[in-house]
């Protein structure tokens, strides 16, 4: 894994924690698990959702990480069920490199109107949120922030909420 990019994860933890927000991702390593040791150094708090329905779930058949988490919710919903509940808990989804996972979360966010962060220049799907938009020209009031910069998204994401925080209009009932 590109040392560089988990340094930014890092500091994009430590901004999360700074604004005193908390950090939620899907529990999972890589570059989300970077962010969380990033925003646990600086006192914030670290909840993970996973996949798994139980710790041993989790930590053998996942492969995750349970260190500096500090809440885990176990949903059994697996990688994909999983991903709609952390978007939904979220208030700012933050998008950094990813893949087929992020890419789901992104769409659900969007389609959502939810506020969104992309960390630019970290490879995956995140260097393509820009090319995908014009394919999708849905307009659900998603507003979308962009920068390579972590602490700078993070605060210019965070002010934008605290000054005009987005309205989510319930979803339509089942019928």
């Amino acid at each position: 894994m590109d040392e560089e990019i988990l340094e930014r994860c890092r500091t994009l933890g430590h901004a999360i924690a700074e604004e005193g927000c908390a950090i939620l991702t899907g529990g999972c390593p890589g570059l989300p698990h970077a962010a969380v040791i990033g925003c646990k150094e600086k006192g914030g708090l670290t909840i993970g959702v996973s996949p798994a329905l139980s710790i041993e779930e989790h930590v053998e058949w996942y492969e995750s990480p349970l260190d500096n988490i500090d809440v885990m919710i176990y949903t059994g919903a697996g990688l994909m069920g999983r991903e709609i509940i952390g978007v939904r808990s979220c208030d700012i989804v933050v998008i950094v490199g990813g893949r087929s996972g992020t890419l789901g979360e992104f769409s659900i966010a969007y389609d959502e109107g939810r506020m969104i962060a992309v960390l630019t220049g970290t490879g995956g799907v995140a260097d393509h949120i820009q090319t995908i938009l014009p394919v999708i020209e849905k307009p659900t009031g998603s507003r979308i922030f962009f920068d390579d910069d972590p602490r700078r998204l993070i605060q210019r994401s965070v002010a934008s909420f605290r000054a005009d925080p987005p309205i989510i209009a319930p979803r339509e009932a089942a019928g």
